[in-house]
C-alpha cells in the first residue's frame, strides 16, 4: 500500500474573501497562487494561499460561501490548521508581528516538545504555528520570496491538524487501521499521530472531548483537510482501500489542479486524498498567479456568467514592492 504522504491543504470557510485575503497577503504573508471558484457552487469564490511555488503541502484554501451563518467550535471537527516556521526564533518574531498588527493569540507554549504559537482572524478562525526547530521528516515548502515577512521567519507549509472527537477509540482506530498512522506520543487529552516520514508536515492531533457540545460548520470553521498522494494510481488505491473498509467516498474527482477523492470518517469529519500535481503554476505565469480569476477548463465556457456571480477581488501584487518588516 502506497502511504499517504502527509499534509497536502486545509479548505475552510471565511465571511469575506477580501479580509481573508488581506490577513493572509499582508499579515501572515502567504502567497496566494489561485484565485478561483468553489467547482460545485460557482458563485463562490475559493482562494488557495501556499508558498512560494503553490507546491503540495503548503495551501490553506478558502470558501466564501453567500450567505452563510457563522460556525460554531465544538468536538467533532478539524479545529485548529497549523503552519510550519524554520526556527523558535521566527515563533518570537511572530508573537511581535501579531502584536503588532493586532492579531489575538495565546503566547508561546510547549507542545509535544516544540515551539508553538495559537492565534485566531477576525472570524475566530483556529490557527497555530508550530516551529520547525528539531523538526525531522516530510521537507516544508518555499516561503514567499517577495513577501513581506522576512524570509528566515516566514511560514513554510502546513503542519499537524488539530481535530476534536468524541469517540477517540473509533477515531484511533481509523487512523492506525484504516489510513496507517501511527501514534507517537500523549499530553493530557492530545494524542499526536503521524504518516509516512512523520514530522511536522505529516501529523495529526487528535483531542479526546465529550465535553463540548459538536462543532457546526458556518465562517470560521474548517470544512475540510486533505492528505497528499503521489499520483491517480494511488489515488484509486485509497479509493479501493476505503470502500473495502465501507466507507462511503466521492469516487474520482478532477479538481484540474489536483485529482482528488473524498471521505466521511467520523462525524463531523471530511478528509480528501489529492494528487501532488499538476499544481498552480500550470495555467498562470509564476510572476502573476493569482492575480486574475482562473478556471479550469471546464469551467471556462461559463467565464462571463461566474464574472457576473463574483463581485471582483483586487489580487495584484506583482506590481507592489514589499518591504520585509524586521521587528
Amino acid at each position: 500500500m502506497n502511504h499517504i504522504k502527509g499534509m497536502h491543504h486545509v479548505t475552510a470557510i471565511t465571511s469575506s474573501a477580501e479580509k481573508n485575503y488581506e490577513f493572509f497577503t499582508y499579515v501572515l504573508g502567504m502567497r496566494l497562487v489561485k484565485k478561483t471558484v468553489n467547482q460545485d457552487d460557482i458563485q463562490t469564490y475559493h482562494l488557495f494561499f501556499a508558498d512560494d511555488k503553490g507546491s503540495a503541502g503548503t495551501d490553506m484554501t478558502f470558501f466564501d460561501f453567500p450567505g452563510i451563518q457563522k460556525g460554531t467550535h465544538g468536538t467533532n471537527e478539524i479545529y485548529k490548521t497549523s503552519f510550519r516556521v524554520p526556527t523558535d526564533a521566527a515563533i518570537a518574531y511572530w508573537v511581535k508581528r501579531f502584536d503588532k498588527y493586532e492579531v489575538k493569540h495565546s503566547g508561546v507554549k510547549e507542545l509535544f516538545g516544540k515551539q508553538t504559537l495559537s492565534f485566531v482572524d477576525f472570524d475566530d478562525q483556529q490557527y497555530m504555528l508550530v516551529s520547525d526547530e528539531h523538526n525531522e521528516g516530510i521537507t516544508s515548502g518555499t516561503p514567499w520570496q517577495k513577501g513581506p515577512v522576512p524570509l528566515e521567519f516566514a511560514i513554510t507549509g502546513l503542519g499537524p491538524i488539530h481535530i476534536r472527537i468524541a469517540q477517540f477509540d473509533y477515531m484511533k482506530e481509523v487512523l492506525e487501521k484504516v489510513l496507517l498512522f501511527r501514534e507517537i506520543a500523549k499530553e493530557g487529552s492530545l494524542h499526536l499521530f503521524e504518516v509516512g516520514e512523520g514530522g511536522n508536515g505529516a501529523q495529526v492531533i487528535i483531542e479526546y472531548n465529550t465535553v463540548l457540545p459538536p462543532g457546526r460548520q458556518g465562517f470560521g470553521t474548517v470544512h475540510h483537510a486533505a492528505f497528499r498522494v503521489e499520483d491517480r494510481a494511488v489515488l484509486d488505491e485509497w479509493t479501493q482501500r476505503m470502500e473495502s473498509f465501507g466507507f462511503g467516498t466521492s469516487g474520482y474527482v478532477d479538481r484540474f489542479f489536483f485529482e482528488s477523492l473524498y471521505a466521511r470518517v467520523a462525524p463531523g469529519i471530511l478528509f480528501e486524498w489529492a494528487t501532488d500535481g499538476p499544481g498552480f503554476l500550470g495555467d498562470e505565469p509564476y510572476e502573476t498567479v493569482g492575480e486574475k480569476l482562473s478556471l479550469p477548463p471546464f469551467l471556462e465556457g461559463k467565464r462571463e456568467q461566474i464574472e457576473k456571480m463574483v463581485r471582483p477581488i483586487n489580487t495584484v501584487r506583482s506590481t507592489i514592492e514589499f518591504e520585509k518588516e524586521y521587528l
